[in-house]
């Protein structure tokens, strides 16, 4: 009764509120830093701690100083201004002692030992502040009092901390909010109605009232401006923690490259709009993308350009989209649209823009490409209803785009299932092929045009499946590139030519083909010599064949590898010549040993000047050179004429004999036949590339 007698009898109630508003301020202020310091670590928590120590510090100082100006004494009274000023320092010191203990909260109760110390801060300060207040009067204390507001203090303080860190609700920090709002106010005013104040008559004139409010709103002022800081100090940390979450989400949902959005952003606004055209209906159609000839450009350019060429790319479509639009970059130079519908013109509309821009010229430096696109399309709900189905559906629909000239976009048709289990189905059983020893090599005669002597024999792959019978090398050799099988396939190739060749009874020499695995690969030198030691032929019997293609790609590398492998003393062609990239340039600057006519301008020799011209000018190309030509797919004789008269070396195809075994091809010749050879080998895990072993 005495406490509350004192609030409503000795004090000004409305300086009593100014208190009570101002410790409520800054307890909410002090909390919330409190709790960002629990939130951070090192420096970060160190800064927070004092913030809030800071915060709790100021308001307790101005809560007690303003109670203290509504205290009516009737007696002339004075502040010590270093008393004053040292109460302000204990208060913050204590508070943020206590702050720092409490947060070490994984040791046991350390965080109530930490709230306790706060509420002995507030007491120290209170009553220093006391000492500080010379009022013209005899002072009397009553110990119950004093005693029990320091109990009051210490446990209120204890139970606001242990809300504050062990949070065991959902409301603890307006809990702690209220418990440490207690510990300030109970201390106050039950250790003011300790005291009793007898007024001296000296003379001097009393305090003026209206001097004291205004120097309670002063203090209050001067209070909610230091919390202000801590609250202007949280507040700017929230607003730079959400930029840069936000900047985080960005640079999480976009590509760094192009600024488009990334495969992460396509799988969530796929998920939205398919549950949108569930819930309201409409189409929804997946836009597999992928460039077609985006490799050229880093292989004859270096990577900065195709870096610019994907910027360029990314820019044109971001800037084609439109509402119900949306298109990402998921990889390398593969791209995803998405589009919601209505009818179909919209949707053309779309891909017409795609193919637009996708196949515009794109100009870096003094160099212009077209890289073009191969675009699948599916469509929810016919098409799939799942997100992963319209997917995988629109990057077979992609793949078959890919595969036909003729068409840059190509629909998911239902049958696109069927061939991509197919052929699943055949690469699985591929990889066990050599192990079920059902790879074998026939051969091609190499004969010379002029006296039809046999020069050489061309290994050519063939896979005799015990189902599917004789699997042709256009099927299977695909897909040995893609699952990356291709490696171990080339070697048993390679051991067994060799193994074969070095049995015969005639120096003739074998040839090759490497893939442009095999030929990337840095071990390729060194395993052709240990497969020439270990079948002992002879270096100068082996010739390799290589498509400008494969040593386009790298050519440094390439041209590396290739003198490692004349350093072996085997022969190397260029294969394919006429198609592609061919150029004397590749020539002048390669050391091959023949150039291999392309089959193509045999077909049309008969009757195309202009193929005939271009045999013409290989076989200059070759003499000038001084380098060996060989025409591949001599199939009448009047094309072997047209060789004969045009001064070409050697020639090859079915009028001089088919691909067959060697044992069947020297047992037509009445020579000695010898048993192949399987090379069985284990093989290993491959990177996918493009090849052509055994492309006759």
């Amino acid at each position: 009764m005495r406490v509350v007698s004192c609030i409503f009898t000795e004090h000004d109630l409305r300086l009593v509120l100014l208190a009570v508003f101002v410790c409520l301020s800054g307890g909410w202020v002090t909390f919330g830093l409190f709790r960002r310091a629990g939130e951070s670590l090192g420096t970060q928590r160190h800064g927070w701690t004092f913030l809030a120590a800071v915060a709790a510090g100021a308001s307790v100082w101005c809560t007690h100083f303003i109670a203290m100006l509504a205290f009516d004494v009737r007696a002339p009274l004075t502040f010590d201004p270093f008393l004053t000023a040292v109460s302000l320092v204990v208060v913050m010191a204590g508070c943020g002692l206590g702050f720092v203990i409490a947060l070490q909260h994984e040791r046991a109760r350390l965080a109530e030992i930490g709230g306790a110390l706060v509420g002995l801060a507030i007491t120290a300060m209170h009553y220093t502040g006391m000492l500080a207040y010379h009022v013209d009067g005899l002072i009397e204390w009553n110990g119950a009092y004093i005693a029990a507001s320091v109990l009051m203090a210490t446990i209120f303080g204890a139970l606001a901390l242990h809300q504050a860190v062990r949070r065991p609700w959902a409301f603890s920090h307006h809990v702690a909010l209220a418990l440490f709002v207690l510990a300030v106010a109970g201390l106050h005013f039950t250790g003011m109605a300790s005291l009793s104040v007898t007024p001296l008559t000296t003379g001097a004139p009393l305090a003026d009232a209206n001097v004291s409010a205004t120097m309670a709103l002063a203090v209050a002022g001067v209070g909610l401006i230091i919390v202000g800081t801590g609250v202007a100090s949280y507040l700017i940390d929230a607003k730079t923690t959400q930029d840069m979450v936000e900047q985080l989400r960005q640079m999480a949902l976009s590509d760094a490259l192009t600024g488009l959005p990334n495969r992460a952003r396509f799988a969530d606004h796929l998920s939205r709009e398919l549950a949108r055209a569930k819930t309201d209906g409409g189409h929804v159609a997946v836009i597999g993308i992928d460039l077609d000839r985006f490799k050229e450009i880093n292989d004859l350019r270096g990577h900065e350009a195709g870096d610019a060429a994907l910027k360029t790319i990314g820019s044109r479509l971001g800037d084609l989209i439109k509402d119900g639009e949306f298109v990402a970059r998921i990889g390398g130079d593969e791209f995803v649209a998405v589009k919601r519908f209505a009818t179909q013109d919209e949707l053309s509309d779309f891909i017409s823009r795609l193919e637009s821009a996708l196949f515009k010229p794109i100009r870096i430096d003094d160099f212009e490409a077209v890289t073009g696109a191969s675009l699948g399309v599916s469509v929810f709900p016919q098409d799939g209803e799942s997100q992963e189905r319209l997917v995988n559906n629109a990057d077979l629909a992609m793949y078959r785009a890919k595969a036909d000239v003729t068409r840059i976009t190509c629909y998911y048709e239902p049958h696109m299932d069927e061939a991509a289990r197919e052929r699943q189905a055949l690469a699985q059983e591929l990889r066990r092929a050599i192990d079920l020893d059902q790879l074998e090599l026939h051969y091609q005669v190499q004969t010379s045009v002029t006296t039809g002597e046999v020069r050489g024999y061309e290994a050519l792959l063939r896979w005799r499946h015990p189902v599917r019978g004789l699997v042709p090398p256009s099927e299977f050799i695909p897909i040995a590139e893609e699952t990356g099988s291709i490696l171990a396939i080339g070697e048993w190739v390679l051991r067994t030519a060799c193994r074969e060749a070095a049995s015969w009874t005639q120096p003739h020499k074998v040839a090759i083909n490497l893939s442009p695995v095999q030929f990337t690969n840095a071990d390729l030198a060194r395993l052709v010599h240990e497969v020439l030691l270990q079948t002992d032929l002879s270096p100068s019997r082996l010739e390799l064949e290589v498509t400008e293609s494969t040593i386009i790609v790298d050519k440094v590398r390439a041209l590396h590898t290739l003198r490692q492998l004349k350093a072996l003393g085997v022969t190397v062609a260029i294969d394919d010549f006429g198609t592609g990239y061919s150029s004397i340039a590749t020539l002048r600057s390669f050391p091959f040993d023949k150039i291999k006519l392309d089959r193509s301008f045999m077909r049309e020799v008969d009757h195309n000047q202009q193929a005939k011209a271009m045999v013409r000018a290989v076989l200059t190309l070759g003499k000038t050179l001084e380098v060996k030509v060989l025409a591949e797919g001599v199939e009448t004789s009047h094309q072997l004429d047209i060789l004969r008269a045009e001064g070409c070396d050697e020639a090859q195809g079915y009028l001089l004999g088919r691909p067959k075994p060697i044992a069947q091809i020297f047992a037509e010749d009445s020579q000695d036949a010898y048993p192949p050879y399987s090379g069985r080998l284990a093989p290993p895990p491959m990177r996918r590339q493009r090849a052509g072993i055994g492309r006759a």
